[in-house]
């Protein structure tokens, strides 16, 4: 699962500045990379840690409207990335793979008219281990998607059962194997820190994931988020010190299997990083459409958000008036800096010191103190042309993160 916006209470994202409120001088001089991000909202059953935009099929999903919707919100949008080429494909939900092959191909044939896409252009697709088989796959292939990330989070059946998934252990091993016998490019989503888990446990998923040998792997930390069933009635989890030793543990059995931890929550056999995901990490622009998606845009003079309406119905019915953007504003300077920090410290290797320019249009300057404090502390080390997370930046990323909101 991938946000469009990393969850942070750090980001002063939930109080935008309004369009009319002061523009981002940035004076950029070339656009960054583009990435197309679709949401599909819908899932057969919401899961009880969940806090994405999605919800529960009680009744048929609306999908040739909800498919006509999205490219009226791409056609919409057009005039806004026009001529810029797209380099990645992100079909998130929500469960996309309740959508049909066919589904999927009219949404790319779209995608292909409407905006120019990179030669190979990476296109992945969500799936759940609960709705997918040969069939799906194949369809999804055909259709133009050519990485799949399935959402495993655990091959221990007692473990998604307490985590409120549909599949079962076996149902996840098999949907692996699916997956890697179709397409050459495959994700699996793993968390730790389950409720009851034991360090031995945790260890038996990143075993089971390695000897599968897809080319990419993200283990994210169970956490207890806002507006969720488990944030109001608590699950018994392991303690931040088994959390710690649980990660620390995946780490070194994935990088003894070949894995490189690129990212935060990313691990990837060589040449293999997802280039969605770099794009986000890297400060690059990304169109969202779809139901509550997000979008950053950057222009010569300014750098702009955007989110659709969120819930599905608001979202199709203002499509169709040719509203599908519900609101819009611009980040500041003040707010840049912390921004592209936020984003490209998730990396292990960091950011060449250029790049915070080259995306934001302001001199590294600006974030001179807090890089000095960062240093101090431990958390980063810099050089003339890069800067870095330590492996303490990296345990403690938030910590990172808040000296850039100064």
């Amino acid at each position: 699962m991938i946000p469009i916006i990393p969850a942070s209470d750090l980001s002063s994202l939930n109080n935008p500045a309004p369009v009319t409120g002061s523009h981002t001088l940035s004076g950029l001089k070339n656009p960054p990379p583009l990435s197309l991000y679709i949401h599909i909202p819908w899932c057969v059953k919401k899961c009880p840690y969940c806090d994405f935009n999605s919800h529960q099929s009680r009744t048929e999903i609306p999908e040739k409207r909800y498919v006509a919707a999205l490219i009226a919100d791409l056609e919409q949008s057009v005039p806004r990335v026009y001529g810029r080429k797209v380099r990645s494909v992100f079909f998130g939900g929500g469960t996309p793979s309740l959508f049909s092959a066919e589904s999927i191909h009219e949404i790319l044939n779209a995608v292909n008219m409407l905006t120019p896409l990179e030669f190979e252009a990476e296109i992945t697709l969500e799936a759940n281990p609960g709705t997918v088989d040969t069939t799906h796959f194949e369809g999804y292939k055909q259709a133009g998607v050519n990485r799949v990330s399935l959402g495993i989070q655990s091959f221990n059946s007692d473990y998604l059962a307490a985590l409120g998934r549909i599949h079962d252990g076996k149902q996840a091993v098999m949907a692996a194997e699916l997956a890697l016998n179709t397409f050459d490019r495959v994700n699996l989503d793993v968390m730790y820190g389950l409720p009851k888990q034991p360090l031995s446990d945790a260890l038996k998923d990143a075993e089971q994931a390695v000897a599968l040998n897809p080319d990419h792997l993200s283990f994210y930390h169970l956490t207890l988020e806002p507006n969720t069933p488990f944030f109001r009635t608590p699950p018994s989890l392991p303690s931040d010190d088994m959390s710690s030793d649980m990660q620390e543990g995946i780490e070194a059995l994935l990088a003894k299997n070949g894995y490189q931890h690129y990212e935060t929550s990313a691990f990837c056999k060589p040449k293999n990083q997802a280039r969605h995901n770099i794009n986000y990490w890297s400060f690059g622009d990304y169109l969202g459409i779809g139901a509550g998606a997000h979008s950053k845009l950057s222009y010569h003079n300014k750098i702009t958000r955007e989110t659709r309406h969120k819930h599905p119905k608001a979202f199709m019915e203002n499509a169709e008036k040719g509203n599908a953007v519900d609101n819009t504003w611009h980040i500041t300077q003040k707010d840049l800096g912390f921004e592209f920090m936020m984003n490209a410290l998730r990396l292990t290797t960091g950011f060449d010191q250029d790049l915070f320019q080259e995306r934001t249009g302001l001199p590294l300057m600006t974030v001179a103190k807090q890089l000095a404090e960062a240093t101090s502390k431990g958390l980063i080390t810099q050089n003339a042309s890069r800067i870095q997370p330590t492996l303490m930046g990296q345990r403690y990323l938030n910590d990172l993160l808040t000296l850039f909101l100064e």
